[in-house]
C-alpha cells in the first residue's frame, strides 16, 4: 500500500465523540485530514464549533479546525472512504443499525470500541458484520493498543495495531493513521485483538479492585501475570492466535490499564476496593467503564465454552452478586494447585 495518501480526496467520518472519538477526530485533522465527528449531545457540538473544545469528553485540548462536528448522523456517514465507530460496546448494534443502509457498500469501517456484547457474546466487529450486510468482512478492521485518549491528544508516543482480514484494508488504515508520535502496526487476527481490548477492562477492575485494597505491587503483577493467561486461554479457544496476546492489543494495552490512573476500569476497581459501591461509582461518572458491562459477556462466554478465568468470574460476582473484595481474593488464593503453564 502506498505510503503516500491523497489526503484531500479521503474522505473520513468518526461516529462517537467521547474522549477516544473526538481524540481520534483531533489526530486525524492535524494530520490535515478533513474529518466529520458525530456528535450525540448538542452541547458538546456546540462547544467544539464555538470553542474547538470538548469541554465535557476531552478538556483542555484546542481541537483541529479540521474536524466538523454534526448531530446529524447520516450526513457523517454517508459518502465516507473510511468510517470509525468510537461508541460504547453495549450501544454498537444500536448505531450499526441506525446507519445500515445509509453508507457505502465501499466503505472501510473501523472499530475503535473495545468490549463483547452482552446477549451475544460477540465482539463488535461480529455485531458489525450482523448489522451491516453491505459491508463485507474483508471491510471491516478493528484499531486497538495501549491509547489513552488524552496523551494521544498531547501527542505522546503512542503505538498501537490494526487488524482485518485483508491485508491491503489493514495497510490502508496503517498509513491513514500513522504519524511520527501514532506508529501503527497490522495483523490479520481480529478476534485477538478485539478479545485482548475486551478482557482487559475487566482484569483493570480487578487491579484497581486490589490496588482499593492496598495489597501491594506483588499482588497486582500476579494478577497481571495470570489475567494475560486468562485472556490467551478464551482467545486460543475461540481461534485466536496466541501471539496477539503477547503484542500491543494483548500484554501492552492490558499493563496500561491495569496501571495507568487515567484508565475508568482501574478507577472504578480502585473505588470498589475502597469500600463504595458500584451504582454509586457508575452514577458519578460521565463516561463508561466498558469493563462493568464486559465482565458479565465473558462470565457467561466462558461459562457457556468451559473456559477457566477465575480473576474475571470473581469479578464479576463482585460487580453483579455482591461478593466482596476480601471474598473474591481469599476464594482465588485458595484454588486448587497446579502447574503454572495451560498444556
Amino acid at each position: 500500500m502506498n505510503n503516500n495518501l491523497d489526503i484531500n480526496s479521503i474522505k473520513i467520518g468518526v461516529v462517537g465523540a467521547g474522549s477516544w472519538g473526538t481524540a481520534i477526530a483531533n489526530h486525524l485533522g492535524l494530520k490535515g485530514f478533513k474529518v466529520d465527528l458525530w456528535v450525540f449531545e448538542k452541547e458538546v457540538k456546540d462547544w467544539i464549533e464555538k470553542y474547538r473544545e470538548n469541554k465535557i469528553f476531552l478538556p483542555g485540548f484546542t481541537l483541529s479546525l479540521n474536524i466538523f462536528p454534526s448531530n446529524d448522523l447520516s450526513s457523517v456517514v454517508s459518502d465516507k472512504n473510511l468510517l470509525i465507530i468510537v461508541v460504547p460496546s453495549h450501544l454498537m448494534r444500536e448505531m450499526a443499525c441506525k446507519i445500515t443502509g445509509l453508507i457505502s457498500k465501499d466503505t472501510i469501517i473501523v472499530s475503535a470500541s473495545k468490549g463483547i456484547e452482552n446477549k451475544t457474546h460477540l465482539t463488535m466487529s461480529g455485531v458489525l458484520k450482523e448489522t451491516l450486510p453491505e459491508i463485507s468482512e474483508n471491510g471491516l478492521a478493528v484499531l486497538s493498543g495501549p491509547s489513552f485518549a488524552k496523551e494521544v491528544a498531547n501527542m505522546v508516543p503512542t503505538l498501537v495495531t490494526v487488524a482485518s482480514k485483508d491485508k491491503n484494508v489493514a495497510e490502508f488504515v496503517q498509513h491513514v493513521f500513522s504519524t511520527e508520535f501514532f506508529r501503527v502496526y497490522t495483523t490479520d487476527d481480529l478476534i485477538g485483538v478485539e478479545l485482548g481490548g475486551s478482557v482487559k477492562n475487566v482484569i483493570a477492575i480487578a487491579a484497581g479492585i486490589i490496588d482499593g485494597l492496598d495489597f501491594g505491587l506483588n499482588t497486582r503483577a500476579a494478577l497481571i501475570t495470570r489475567g494475560l493467561a486468562e485472556m490467551k486461554r478464551l482467545g486460543l479457544k475461540l481461534g485466536a492466535s496466541t501471539h496477539t496476546f503477547s503484542g500491543l492489543a494483548g500484554i501492552g494495552d492490558l499493563i496500561l490499564t491495569c496501571t495507568g490512573d487515567l484508565s475508568r476500569n482501574h478507577t472504578v476497581g480502585k473505588k470498589i476496593g475502597e469500600g463504595n459501591k458500584l451504582n454509586k461509582i457508575l452514577s458519578e461518572m460521565r463516561m463508561v467503564a466498558e469493563g462493568v458491562k464486559t465482565a458479565k459477556s465473558i462470565y457467561n462466554l466462558s461459562k457457556k465454552i468451559g473456559v477457566e478465568m477465575p480473576i474475571c468470574q470473581e469479578t464479576y460476582h463482585i460487580l453483579y452478586n455482591d461478593v466482596s473484595p476480601e471474598e473474591a481474593a481469599h476464594r482465588l488464593m485458595s484454588r486448587d494447585l497446579k502447574q503454572e503453564i495451560d498444556e
